[in-house]
């Protein structure tokens, strides 16, 4: 049994976690684990490799064994680090703060007034307030956190700090100086001195903040240096779900979709059976790329998985309604994601811990509003989005809102100053090498200078365009993207719009377009008020005229549009 405790002890001095932990517990059945730092040492390990009753009853045996021989600081670290896994990780946040009041109170009771556990049970507060709209407040509270780990040398501590405080300067707005402190926290990470739990929470959290603010620059460096870390200790498990799945969304991004499926079939069966959250955000990420991919039930099956691990399913999943033509559906998921997800403060992102960043939502918001004809509803999104991009300022975001109000600008008939603006949001995706985003904003670019008569140069972005469609494996847009109305007025027409006009001139009454196309009969007569005012027509008889002869009725107008 000694010779065993040693090996352990060995063990875990290399970061062996599995070794150490099945050691340990074999120890332990024989009633040969006594010393704290022993218990402490399998918490940790079992933590790392995933057996959480394992380690949440080494922490609380250990926090015991530390009281009893009259240690209270490590005693309120063993409570800090139960508390704060259960609170986080496991989401059981009642347990969590149960310990953390336990610590507090042992260390006002029994502890000397200055200490680094002081500064430690600063950090839940300060997640408190964070995620309580308190973003100055949470500032404070890691800021002294940071100040007194760095009096007393305690890595961990100073670390998380920093973090904290990155995380909270980018909820005010003040982009750039929360992201100089994140990569402050992560050069103390490289450096090798913080523990391994702390360097997997700032690995997570620093990735995620990136996301928030879509700076994919960090967040493809970060993501690759986790999944270094990981891949050199193939035993740990916490981490290693939520690094796929980084993996998998910046793969997308850079237009690798077969690569990105790979990477998130892992993270699904990594994550099968965990209460990890990222396992909905699994789930979300393989139904995005099925919907891309127009795999729609297998996309719906995805999204629904999501759902029950309690993730939300938009926008992706609004998008897939969009797309199968249940306009009205779509629209009304975004409006109540768009108003679930209203900021704390005007033009920031409100939540580092909410699943998607609300520019994301604001994107799809205008062109699920566009395409149900609200366009007073996706004017005002793109106001929201550009006061976004004017705070956050990375090229993502920019890019993001200038496509958007270039794309109501196109439905509006300005053309020209929505050249200006999808010609910035084409050279904003080049720069970025985000070759997807970019395809999509060469369509809307090639439907401005079709109406312009610059048919040669929209044909030019139209085929770069499809290599790309074709190249990612993109069916729908692909369709979509050669379907385009001819030159003409019928360019100012939505996509919706266009599958009315089409219905209307194949005979079909509103109420009958309302069935095929799943929408609302006061939703079909706006489509159609709409294409009369742009199309200058006074009535069906002289749209369904116009409609044959521009050649836009097809032989699939009695198929579902």
């Amino acid at each position: 049994m000694v010779e065993a405790l040693e090996q352990a002890r060995a063990a875990m001095d290399v970061q062996a976690w599995d070794v150490t932990c099945r050691l340990l517990v074999a120890v332990d059945s024989r009633g040969g684990l006594a010393e704290p730092e022993d218990l402490q040492r399998l918490a940790l390990s079992a933590c790392l490799t995933g057996r959480d009753e394992v380690a949440d009853a080494g922490w609380e045996r250990a926090y015991h064994a530390f009281l009893d021989r009259g240690e209270v600081l490590p005693a309120v670290r063993c409570a800090f680090w139960l508390g704060l896994v259960l609170s986080t990780a496991r989401d059981d946040e009642a347990r969590g703060n149960g310990w953390f009041a336990r610590a507090h109170r042992i260390l006002g009771e029994r502890a000397p007034r200055n200490c680094a556990e002081r500064g430690y049970l600063l950090l839940p507060a300060a997640l408190r307030d964070l995620d309580g709209g308190d973003p100055q407040g949470a500032l404070r509270a890691f800021a002294d956190a940071a100040a007194i780990g760095e009096r007393f040398g305690d890595a961990d501590l100073s670390t998380l700090g920093c973090l904290g405080q990155g995380q909270a300067l980018i909820r005010t707005g003040e982009t750039a100086r929360g992201l100089a402190h994140l990569d402050e926290a992560m050069v103390t990470v490289g450096t090798g001195c913080a523990s391994p739990i702390a360097v997997g929470i700032v690995y997570c959290a620093a990735i995620i903040a990136c996301q928030q603010v879509l700076d994919l620059r960090r967040a493809q460096m970060w993501t690759a240096d986790l999944e270094s870390w990981c891949d050199a200790h193939p035993d740990l498990v916490p981490f290693r779900g939520q690094c796929l799945v980084h993996r998998s969304e910046l793969a997308r991004w850079r237009g690798d979709w077969d690569q990105a499926v790979i990477e998130i079939d892992r993270a699904c069966r990594w994550l099968t059976g965990s209460s990890d959250p990222a396992a909905g955000m699994a789930h979300y990420q393989r139904g995005e790329l099925h919907r891309l991919r127009g795999e729609d039930a297998l996309a719906e099956a995805s999204y629904e998985e999501a759902i029950a691990v309690g993730h939300d399913p938009h926008p992706g999943l609004a998008l897939l309604w969009l797309a199968q033509g249940r306009t009205e559906a779509a629209a009304t998921a975004m409006r109540c994601a768009v108003q679930a997800s209203s900021p704390d403060l005007p033009g920031v992102v409100s939540e580092l811990r909410a699943p998607r960043p609300r520019v994301l939502l604001l994107d799809t918001y205008v062109e699920v509003m566009l395409a149900a004809g609200d366009v007073a509803a996706a004017r005002a999104a793109c106001v929201e989005l550009d006061g976004v991009a004017d705070v956050v300022r990375t090229g993502a975001v920019r890019s993001m809102a200038a496509r958007a109000r270039g794309a109501v600008a196109v439905d509006e008939g300005r053309y020209a100053p929505a050249l200006q603006a999808l010609g910035d949001a084409r050279a904003g995706w080049m720069q970025l090498s985000a070759p997807w985003e970019l395809a999509r904003t060469r369509i809307l670019l090639a439907r401005a200078l079709r109406a312009l008569g610059d048919d040669e140069t929209a044909a030019l972005e139209e085929a770069a365009a499809e290599r790309v469609f074709q190249a990612t494996g993109a069916a729908r847009e692909l369709e979509g993207s050669t379907a385009q109305p001819a030159p003409g007025p019928a360019t100012r027409l939505t996509s919706r719009e266009l599958d009315v006009i089409r219905l209307v001139a194949a005979g079909h009454t509103n109420r009958a377009i309302a069935e095929r196309l799943v929408i609302s009969d006061k939703t079909v007569a706006r489509h159609l008020h709409n294409a009369f005012t742009k199309l200058g027509l006074p009535n069906r008889a002289a749209v369904t005229a116009y409609a044959y002869e521009h050649h836009l009725v097809h032989g699939d107008v009695h198929r579902t549009v």
